[in-house]
């Protein structure tokens, strides 16, 4: 594999031996496909931020850890690296550790890895589960900060919480659903990637009590289990839609997006209102498109800047803030208010 780094510059970028990485870059085999492809996936990171590779000053190495899609630890990637220059004098690296799905186990376990090797702190969304609080508990007795991104995990030993207020956006999905549906009579389809993360349990508390209480004739049918991924959505969604002909409205909570709207064009049946969280290719996509009527946004850019702000002050490398940082402002985006990141989105 044809590079410019030094072996020790991939090993650390990898989290792995430097006669790991050897073997691996050399093809003497001995190696699993998962190991190499680490490695390969080091020298493309090393790649995107070789201008901080450049720099002098103090290193501050990140994890990046994220069960999610992929269409938003993309998003979450290239909002990270957008930001990284702009946290001059210090210089942060990042590692990437993402998944779409899987059991609990092998986070906790990329979680005990980090501990293990070292670093300098943690950006992480991950199921609020026991076993997650308590991986995140060694975590801070290594003196690794932990910052949860999107979605908290309250009850660990986490440093900050960034993002936004999740029940405050569920109860503004209701609102548009309301004033979009009107006196129209209709059932409203949530759709949850799985019921373990915090934040979608905010939102969907947040938009049934708002719903409850502005109209609380009109059901709420819940699909659930998808992990947010597509292949995995089209189905649960088509069974739904066969059980309820009023289905009229959706609060896609969690994600696989262009399944439903494909579900509902399959059916032939029309979805008057739909509200999506996030502007990531496939929102983007469906929002020009006039598939779907609206996004909750919020900027990742700045919720990384400032994720990784918590970790410099964790190490005193800035001043401590007066007061903790609060909740990320919630955008209502619509086709003719697209931000102009959703440029890059096309």
């Amino acid at each position: 594999m044809a590079h410019p780094y030094p072996i020790r510059e991939i090993a650390r970028q990898a989290g792995l031996s430097e006669a790991t990485v050897d073997r691996v870059l050399n093809g003497r085999g001995g190696v699993r496909e998962s190991t190499a492809r680490e490695v390969r996936q080091a020298v493309r990171d090393l790649d995107r931020q070789r201008t901080q590779m450049r720099l002098g000053g103090r290193t501050f190495m990140l994890d990046i850890v994220m069960r999610a899609p992929e269409r938003f630890s993309s998003a979450v990637r290239a909002a990270l690296e957008s930001q990284l220059p702009a946290l001059r004098p210090a210089v942060l690296r990042s590692r990437f550790h993402f998944g779409e799905s899987g059991p609990v186990a092998e986070l906790t376990e990329t979680l005990d890895r980090i501990a293990d090797r070292g670093s300098q702190g943690v950006i992480l969304k991950a199921p609020d589960v026991p076993e997650t609080a308590e991986a995140v508990g060694r975590l801070a007795e290594a003196g690794i900060p932990v910052v949860t991104l999107v979605t908290d995990l309250p009850s660990s030993a986490r440093l900050a919480y960034i993002g936004i207020d999740n029940r405050a956006a569920g109860a503004t999905a209701a609102y548009l659903v309301g004033q979009w549906l009107g006196d129209r009579p209709g059932h409203v389809l949530t759709t949850v990637s799985r019921g373990f993360f915090r934040g979608e349990e905010e939102r969907e508390m947040g938009f049934r009590a708002a719903m409850r209480a502005a109209h609380p004739g009109r059901a709420l049918v819940e699909v659930t289990g998808s992990d947010g991924l597509d292949a995995a959505q089209r189905e649960p969604v088509l069974a739904a839609l066969a059980r309820d002909p009023e289905i009229r409205a959706v609060y896609s909570i969690g994600g696989g997006n262009a399944a439903t709207v494909a579900a509902f064009a399959e059916t032939g049946r029309e979805c008057a209102v739909f509200i999506a969280h996030d502007l990531d290719h496939d929102n983007t996509r469906l929002l020009r498109a006039g598939r779907i009527s609206a996004v909750l946004h919020h900027d990742l850019r700045q919720d990384v800047r400032r994720a990784c702000h918590t970790v410099l002050r964790a190490h005193g490398a800035l001043p401590a803030e007066e007061r903790p940082p609060g909740p990320s402002a919630i955008q209502v985006v619509t086709p003719y208010n697209l931000p102009p990141e959703a440029e890059t989105l096309r």
